[in-house]
């Protein structure tokens, strides 16, 4: 059983790296190509291979949509997500915008209680006051920098608590790679609506021209390391259960602060990682404060 945890934990932490890898990459092409069009081609290639692997594994059957419209709040909190912090990590650092995304337990809590009627804790409330509080922290330097763009990860946690609670509803209703199909499917079309507005907004920064053969392979990297680490942290989950594996969420952002020193010569000030110290704190405690509950409690 302990070589089973450890197992576990090292396919977590492989999942966590991979997805830090991904999002690099896409700071890489800051100015080349714009978010949303990145995230769009992305989910292209990512569901076109997850469709043909679920089709070979399971046949049309794989494909139904049972509870639709709660496949489609997935697929449009996946969207809006890749497409707010794609752009998000093109304009800003990478560890701060990735340590601001980390908000999203704290929003998916609240929003449980608002959309799926759950008991709204105390611990809840806590965790979700400092969390927003590490958030003001992160943001003052880069708020001053560039704007009201800076809340642009918050709006990226936001798209990740749609899809937790979507997949919440949806529990049960398939297979893991259905699961992910489905999502991937209703995603990629919503970035492409989005891609296609941004086009033609007028926005210059929001204008898809023909991409490089470079950024083709790099969102098909992107693409690739997506799908390898959710494989990873689905193996993870299903060898030790998403209580143990979740405090190697922050593993990903270890790695964010690693790339951003490493590929982008990105140094945070004192003051940016104590806010990002807040937010993985008030995490670790929603976390905690989840599995005592959740543990069986002896009797006297």
């Amino acid at each position: 059983m302990r070589n089973q945890t450890r197992d576990a934990l090292l396919l977590a932490i492989g999942g966590f790296a991979l997805l830090s890898t991904g999002d690099s990459l896409v700071k890489t092409m800051a100015g080349e190509w714009p978010g949303p069009a990145i995230a769009s081609l992305r989910y292209v290639v990512g569901t076109l291979g997850l469709s043909a692997l679920l089709l070979w594994r399971e046949g049309l059957a794989g494909f139904q949509f049972d509870r639709l419209g709660w496949h489609a709040v997935r697929g449009f909190g996946v969207a809006f997500s890749a497409t707010t912090f794609f752009t998000a990590v093109q304009i800003m650092p990478f560890a701060a915008a990735t340590a601001i995304s980390f908000t999203s337990p704290m929003i998916t809590a609240l929003l449980a209680a608002a959309l799926l009627g759950e008991p709204l804790r105390r611990e809840t409330w806590i965790a979700s006051i400092a969390a927003f509080a590490g958030v003001i922290v992160v943001l003052r330097p880069n708020f001053a920098a560039i704007g009201p763009a800076a809340v642009l990860p918050m709006f990226a946690a936001l798209g990740m608590a749609l899809l937790m609670i979507g997949n919440r509803a949806v529990l049960g209703r398939g297979s893991a790679l259905a699961m992910q199909v489905n999502v991937a499917i209703f995603a990629t079309l919503f970035l492409l609506v989005i891609t296609v507005a941004g086009h033609f907004s007028g926005i210059a920064a929001l204008h898809v021209g023909v991409p490089s053969w470079s950024v083709v392979g790099r969102s098909a990297m992107i693409a690739l390391t997506g799908s390898g680490a959710h494989a990873l942290i689905y193996m993870a989950t299903s060898r030790a259960g998403a209580g143990t594996i979740a405090p190697m969420t922050y593993f990903q952002l270890i790695m964010a602060g690693f790339y951003g020193w490493l590929l982008f010569d990105e140094h945070p000030d004192l003051t940016a990682l104590g806010g990002a110290a807040i937010i993985i704190a008030a995490g670790l405690y929603l976390w905690r404060a989840g599995r005592i509950i959740d543990e069986p409690q002896g009797t006297d």
